[in-house]
């Protein structure tokens, strides 16, 4: 009964905090028009440590501006026409720090963003854990499967966003093949009909009138 009790406290400390290292951070993937400006807030404290990663996973040349602010409206981060990339501070105060995505620069190009923001670092998985005796075989190990699960979680959300934009990709490829095959097809009748019309001129009997003029 006690070994019981055990697995299932632990259980419920690392669902626990596996619920709280998802409150912590904001994932998002969102649809940004053309000529449009989305952007995105969040409250920091002073000292924490904290991370933004982006990608473009459909839309035009997968590319979008991105600009990072602190309170006072410095700029941390300012990137122009990016894929792709990952952004880590420290907040030097306390007070709303906001981020921006745009896509202002392109006329008729919508485009799908996906970011995640992660603020602070996870929690101890058990309270004591940074106490100085070692931990037990148990706790070790449980520490080992949330970090492989944090792991797995990561790797999973990458291989998501590069199977959505090799989809994209594929679409509009088959989108551009198709319309690139009508019109071939479409030029090729033109040109079969226009040829069958050429030739039945060549060989077709002009009727010519004669016409008399009495003395």
């Amino acid at each position: 009964v006690l070994k019981v009790s055990l697995s299932l406290s632990l259980f419920v400390s690392v669902f626990k905090c596996l619920m709280f290292g998802w409150i912590r951070a904001s994932e998002l993937t969102f649809e940004l028009p053309d000529n449009a400006k989305q952007c995105f807030y969040e409250d920091i404290t002073i000292g924490t440590k904290c991370t933004l990663e982006f990608q473009v996973v459909t839309g035009g040349h997968y590319d979008v501006d991105c600009r990072l602010e602190d309170p006072d409206g410095t700029v941390l981060y300012k990137e122009m026409k990016k894929q792709y990339d990952s952004f880590t501070f420290t907040a030097s105060r306390n007070g709303t720090f906001k981020f921006c995505f745009s896509n202002e620069f392109s006329t008729f190009t919508h485009k799908t963003v996906y970011f995640d923001f992660q603020v602070g670092d996870d929690p101890p998985l058990f309270p004591n854990e940074n106490r100085v005796t070692a931990l037990t075989q148990m706790e070790s190990a449980c520490v080992s499967i949330h970090e492989a699960l944090k792991s797995v979680i990561d790797y999973q959300t990458h291989f998501r966003l590069r199977e959505a934009q090799g989809r994209s990709r594929a679409e509009d490829l088959n989108t551009r093949v198709a319309f690139w095959s009508i019109g071939e097809a479409c030029i090729l009748l033109v040109v079969s009909i226009s040829q069958v019309v050429l030739l039945r001129s060549f060989f077709s009997d002009k009727k010519t009138t004669t016409t008399r003029v009495g003395s």
